[in-house]
């Protein structure tokens, strides 16, 4: 009975089984060659060969789904039902193709489109902790490397489109903002030039790779263009979207160095019999200090942003504030940014006249870091204390020469110097342009666009080093109070285009 029973079941999934055949065509008639045609659910899967046939073995054809695909055709599934030879008709995928994408002075579909070009849609619900603009375009864009200059929360990246094209000139990528470019030099006071945009702000990046944007903007754009296309206001009802993060920053890891105990094994067993042990042991302290984990602290950062769009009457705005705070886990830095942004985008004359205001205000506060504290901090010496009560610098333990000088061949108290240098700057920054697109009325197919920008900055900052033994300036002034040296330097800047 059971060798019966297990026979009988055998048959009937050995019914349920089948090889499937079929022909993968398109709307024209012409065969699909590499089109993908897989069992839905599964991992059986094959593609169409230059006849555009295809052979699908061991299908469960009662209740099995296949699955056709092929880039710019439209994805189809298509139930077996007990066939044997099912045959498709893929479909154009024109939703891909009638794309607007900003390019140069206009606006073209991605099918009429020339040259090798990107688009990449931002979206703000799925971008997490994005503090600055490239932050959304890392690992979306092939052919773009973005290379993050650290983690500090003033740190910029390094953006290359297909490589390096220069060995001595700059090979960063010409940026535009609704059609104003920026300035790739920077703004004093501000380490990383698209910080000036709240990426909240960002509807589409398009890159164009190719020298064929030097045509549209010179020779500046001989290492490509991004192209950042800001969110506009839309005919309806006002809405009003708010979003917040908040997250955690905590080192991961930390350099592996000797701890106390074998700090002092290792300073016993090298000058043991030496002239100098004894003058050695004498130098060493009596403290247990993680000179590492005196410098980093565990943060957290918090970013708020309000924006209302909508339209009144015939006039299609947005408004949107920004606020972001980062502490970096290296004591003592900062950031601060404020951001606001207005759009109007009214259509005049029966739609013939298309208007586009834009204005775009920053302002930044940062503090940065010494990050000479780091190396310092890996081969400091582990049994000196951090404080010194009778240290003329600032109360920090500090190494020095016999008449009380601080020793030129020692390193420098790696929280000293994160802790008595006050670095700051504050900078604001303001783009908009005007922009005007008029079809003309007797010649539709002619149209006329004006494009009107500005770019102004204005920075300012001072580093204060009060009580530090060294400074690493030659722009400082110093002056003496007593034995604690004091030490500032300034600078200021003002850009405009």
């Amino acid at each position: 009975m059971l060798l019966m029973i297990g026979l009988l079941s055998f048959l009937s999934l050995s019914a349920q089984e089948a090889t499937i055949r079929g022909t993968v065509t398109d709307t024209t008639g012409e065969t699909v060659i590499g089109a993908n045609v897989r069992v839905k659910g599964t991992d059986n899967g094959t593609i169409t060969d230059f006849n555009g046939n295809y052979v699908l073995s061991n299908v469960n054809t009662p209740s099995a789904v296949l699955v056709f695909s092929f880039i710019g055709y439209q994805p189809l599934e298509v139930p077996v039902n007990g066939r044997t030879t099912v045959n498709v008709v893929l479909k154009d995928d024109t939703q891909a193709l009638d794309e607007v994408i900003v390019i140069g002075y206009g606006q073209v579909r991605r099918g009429d489109a020339t040259g090798s070009l990107t688009s990449v849609k931002a979206d703000p619900s799925a971008r997490g902790l994005a503090p600055n603009a490239q932050d959304m375009m890392i690992g979306k864009i092939a052919g773009v490397n973005i290379t993050t200059g650290g983690g500090s929360p003033t740190a910029g990246a390094t953006i290359r489109i297909r490589g390096g094209s220069s060995l001595s000139a700059s090979n960063d990528p010409l940026i535009i903002v609704d059609g104003v470019p920026l300035d790739n030099s920077g703004i004093g006071g501000v380490g990383n030039i698209l910080s000036t945009i709240n990426p909240t702000d960002i509807e589409t990046f398009t890159v164009l790779k190719d020298a064929s944007a030097t045509a549209i903007y010179g020779s500046r754009a001989s290492n490509g263009v991004i192209l950042i296309t800001t969110r506009k206001g839309t005919q309806g009802k006002v809405t009003v979207n708010y979003d917040a993060n908040v997250s955690f920053s905590t080192r991961t890891k930390k350099i592996d160095v000797l701890n106390t105990d074998e700090f002092r094994a290792f300073m016993t067993e090298n000058y043991q019999g030496a002239d100098n042990e004894s003058a050695m042991h004498a130098l060493m302290g009596n403290a247990d200090t993680d000179w590492q984990s005196e410098i980093f602290r565990t943060t957290v950062n918090t970013e708020h942003n309000l924006s209302v769009y909508g339209s009144t009457g015939n006039l299609p705005y947005r408004v949107s504030l920004g606020y972001i705070k980062l502490d970096g886990i290296l004591k003592t830095s900062n950031m601060e940014r404020y951001t606001g942004s207005v759009n109007l985008s009214p259509s005049l004359f029966q739609d013939h006249l298309k208007l586009n205001l834009n204005g775009k205000l920053m302002h930044i506060k940062s503090r940065f870091a010494n990050t000479g504290a780091i190396s310092t901090a890996a081969m400091f010496d582990p049994t000196q204390p951090v404080y010194d009560e009778n240290s003329p610098y600032g109360g920090y333990f500090t190494w020095t020469d016999p008449d009380g000088t601080p020793s030129s061949l020692a390193p420098a108290n790696p929280l000293a110097l994160l802790e008595q240098t006050d670095d700051r700057s504050k900078a604001t920054n303001f783009i908009g342009n005007a922009q005007f697109d008029y079809k003309v009325h007797f010649l539709p197919d002619l149209r006329l666009n004006l494009n009107m920008g500005i770019d102004y900055s204005k920075s300012d900052g001072a580093n204060t080093s009060p009580n530090m033994p060294r400074l690493n300036s030659t722009r400082a002034d110093t002056t003496a109070t007593g034995n604690r040296p004091a030490a500032t330097c300034c600078w200021n800047s003002t850009r405009s285009m």
